[in-house]
């Protein structure tokens, strides 16, 4: 199935003989809504996926998919950018010069 989030709302909704109407009824939301999520304008809340996944009798990591491998190290790379944020420059040359010891002893 594809992997895009519109595409695979709608062919499940279509493959359980199911209208927008239908589906916006169930999630409580607008029809419009559905139609957004389906041609990739909206994106489902963590909530709405699993209402909708229990309405369609799929799991709710087929419909959300894998995660990103790269994912991990963007949110590693992110947490480190906030802490060194919040950090002095007297603490931002003290933290360089320990990276730079690290990254010798890696070599």
């Amino acid at each position: 199935m594809d992997s895009d989030l519109g595409a695979k709302v709608k062919k499940l909704r279509i493959a359980h003989g199911l209208t927008q109407e239908d589906v916006a009824k169930a999630l409580d939301v607008t029809p419009g809504y559905i139609s957004n999520v389906e041609n990739g304008r909206n994106l489902m809340t963590l909530r709405m996926l699993s209402y909708y996944a229990e309405l369609t009798g799929v799991s709710l990591d087929y419909l959300a998919g894998s995660v990103d491998k790269n994912y991990q190290n963007t949110a590693l790379d992110n947490e480190i950018m906030q802490l060194v944020q919040k950090m002095d420059a007297d603490s931002k040359e003290k933290l360089i010069a320990t990276l730079r010891i690290w990254n010798t002893n890696e070599k």
